[in-house]
């Protein structure tokens, strides 16, 4: 696990540049640095700068990482997991390696593949190629967006990208400005849900992603999608063998590490199975001193259980606010899940005595465990009305004012691209563009963020639909955004065994009444749990990560915290403040819960603040 920086032209001062860059991400590799500036009379001005946090060949793997003739140079975030068996075929081929490292493997596979190496792959990964030869930078992206990958084209047409947009911040033809249209959908989506950032002109690489970089043009392409159209004849039994086979599988090629591997140990079933199929020394878990958010007495106990190891830390509101900046800045744009919070010191937690984790992150999504997915007991009643007669009273229902039953009947239409937009939704469309200031109300809605993502998906259920958004959208911009930047602020891997493209695979041939059932969700999954867990592990309701926000922010001190915030020159910029700071005093008088909405304004100006200053 690492981070890189780099961008293309000529500066006087590149090298400089190039390690104040990389410096800035010193938490994602304290072990290890190294740089690459093309010489004078190269094909074309390249800089890499590389941050190096030692897990596999620890004597050598030294980044920028060249083939034998030096035409070729790789900087490389991840890890691959199959680059043992990659490797061989390339010698096979006549390459000749000198070091045991997966980034060599990007290196010689390149040479041999060109761009479809990115296909070969098994594994987490964000990287960037060199090509003297052709003067082209070829870069690519792992097909879930476990690793991040930036880019920005400056006003000279030329690159700069990176693991971390904080490292643009020290060239300086990168000028950092707050991009408009952000953020309206940040205030429904609770993070950044476009390929444009939060600073303008500022990119994502979108997942399953690779591009080339030539004379001042970017041009991507998608390697791989999930394909959810080919159904299994496996019985249940059989999908419950075979799912638990590929998830031990899975777990085995995720351990493959040259330091100790730990795992994150909450009390659902996605971290637990995990860690009994891992079965590490140490497991690592946090709580908070309230009452329902608090799960480290079940981690503890399976801990016991499995015999080993169980560290856990307890926090209370002043270690999150006090953290709060902190993490914002780690984040690079503003993100409001809350569990970001406690995953900041689960992932220092575990720092403390490992090197690489192992999470449970992807499996609600690959298996099917979210509430949205699943239906109520009347739901399924309505849904035995035939579907034209339903969706014909959907679409009556939109457009009428609301009234009792309204949502209800726009759901029962069986058309998640109606009512859907993934597992978090804060300020619905209108209420965000009442709260801004109308120089904010711009950007896209959340129709035009999901429309492109449902028109490629238009034959598949109801369930896959939603699974294959939250796949697309969901999991990257959130789940994974904070796994990769709260583990990295620590200087740990974090691996995610569930996806995994074997896994996905397999994964998306069992029939959906295998994942949904009137007992529980993700059935499949927790009846292969339940090979290796107790009934009380596999069959726990679902409860995520809760963070008691919405009473700490009724006590004066947390309540005057956002205030100090809700009537700064910043808020009164980007929000109207009087709807501002009603939400805030309605929600202290407990009127109603706006805890996650006021979370959500703040997290912006506390991002804000600290990029951007008061």
């Amino acid at each position: 696990m690492c981070g890189f920086v780099g961008f293309t032209g000529y500066l006087e001062n590149r090298q400089q540049i190039l390690k104040k860059m990389a410096d800035r991400i010193i938490h994602r590799g304290p072990d290890m640095e190294g740089y690459h500036i093309s010489a004078a009379d190269d094909s074309g001005h390249i800089a890499l700068g590389f941050r190096r946090l030692s897990i596999i060949d620890l004597s050598d793997g030294a980044q920028p990482m060249y083939n034998e003739d030096r035409s070729v140079v790789c900087v490389f975030n991840g890890e691959i997991y199959n680059f043992l068996t990659l490797r061989d075929e390339l010698i096979s081929k006549g390459h000749i390696f000198r070091t045991r490292c997966d980034t060599e493997v990007l290196v010689h596979g390149y040479e041999e593949y060109g761009e479809d190496i990115v296909t070969k792959l098994r594994g987490m990964f964000a990287f960037v190629i060199w090509d003297k030869k052709t003067g082209n930078l070829f870069g690519a992206r792992d097909p879930f967006g476990i690793k991040p990958f930036y880019y920005s084209i400056l006003p000279s047409g030329d690159l700069v990208f990176g693991s971390e947009i904080k490292s643009f911040l020290d060239h300086p033809g990168f000028k950092p400005e707050v991009n408009p249209d952000a953020l309206r959908p940040y205030l429904t989506f609770q993070y950044s849900a476009t390929e444009e950032t939060f600073f303008k002109n500022t990119f994502k690489l979108p997942p399953a992603n690779c591009f080339t970089f030539t004379n001042g043009v970017v041009r991507k392409r998608e390697y791989w999608d999930i394909d959810f159209s080919k159904k299994s004849s496996m019985n249940f039994d059989e999908a419950v063998s075979a799912v638990d086979y590929r998830v031990r599988e899975s777990v085995q090629t995720h351990r493959i590490s040259d330091v100790k591997v730990g795992s994150f140990l909450s009390g659902g079933v996605d971290s637990s199975y995990i860690t009994a199929a891992l079965m590490p020394e140490d497991t690592f878990s946090v709580g908070f001193h309230f009452d329902n958010f608090n799960e480290t007495g079940e981690a503890q106990e399976l801990s016991k259980l499995l015999g080993v190891e169980n560290y856990t830390r307890m926090l209370d509101a002043d270690d999150c606010f006090g953290a709060l900046a902190d993490i914002q800045y780690h984040m690079d744009e503003p993100q409001s899940n809350p569990s970001s919070v406690p995953l900041y010191f689960l992932a220092k937690l575990a720092s403390e005595h490992v090197t690489v984790v192992l999470s449970g992150e992807g499996a609600d999504e690959i298996y099917a465990g979210y509430e949205w997915y699943d239906e109520t007991p009347l739901m399924r009643k309505y849904k035995k009305i035939p579907s034209i007669i339903r969706r014909g009273a959907s679409g009556i229902s939109a457009k009428l004012p609301y009234f009792k039953g309204h949502d209800f009947i726009i759901k029962g239409s069986g058309r998640p691209e109606d009512y859907f937009i993934g597992q978090a939704l804060v300020f619905p469309e209108d209420e965000a563009a009442q709260i801004l200031r109308p120089k904010y109300r711009s950007g896209m809605t959340p129709r035009d963020i999901t429309a492109p993502i449902y028109d490629r998906v238009k034959d598949l259920s109801e369930l896959e639909k939603k699974q294959y958004l939250d796949l697309k959208l969901w999991l990257p911009g959130d789940i994974l955004l904070k796994a990769d930047k709260m583990s990295m602020a620590h200087s740990i891997e974090l691996r995610v065994p569930y996806l995994d493209v074997e896994v996905m695979r397999e994964a998306a041939t069992i029939p959906a009444e295998y994942k949904i059932t009137e007992q529980n969700t993700k059935y499949v999954l927790r009846k292969a749990a339940n090979k290796i867990l107790p009934n009380e592990w596999a069959d726990r309701t679902k409860k995520g990560f809760p963070v008691p926000i919405r009473k700490w922010l009724r006590e004066d001190k947390y309540y005057n915290f956002a205030k100090e915030y809700f009537t700064s020159d910043a808020a009164a910029e980007f929000f109207e403040p009087d709807v501002l700071m009603k939400l805030l005093k309605d929600h202290r008088e407990g009127k109603v819960n706006n805890g996650r909405k006021i979370w959500t304004a703040l997290v912006f100006l506390v991002w804000h603040r600290k990029f951007f200053g008061n």
